[in-house]
């Protein structure tokens, strides 16, 4: 966390951008340290992006039974 809603994320591509967590899920859904977030890059900025979901712990459970290996190393 970074503060002013904004947090660093270690994304698939092996990359760490910093992202921005719009008004509509900061205001309903909490993101810790270790959350499963899906975010969505800039256009225009390639070390920048949007959250736009966070999974739960049974959400990333069950994405990783499913075969998704990727995920497991971010828990």
């Amino acid at each position: 966390m970074l503060g002013a809603n904004h947090i660093n994320v270690r994304c698939i591509d092996s990359k760490v951008r910093v992202c921005r967590i719009p008004g509509k899920i900061r205001k309903r859904i909490w993101i810790r340290a270790g959350d499963l977030v899906l975010v969505v890059p800039w256009s225009f900025q390639a070390d920048r992006a949007d959250v736009i979901w966070r999974y739960t712990r049974g959400q990333s459970d069950w994405l990783r039974k499913q075969g998704y290996h990727r995920f497991s190393s971010y828990r």
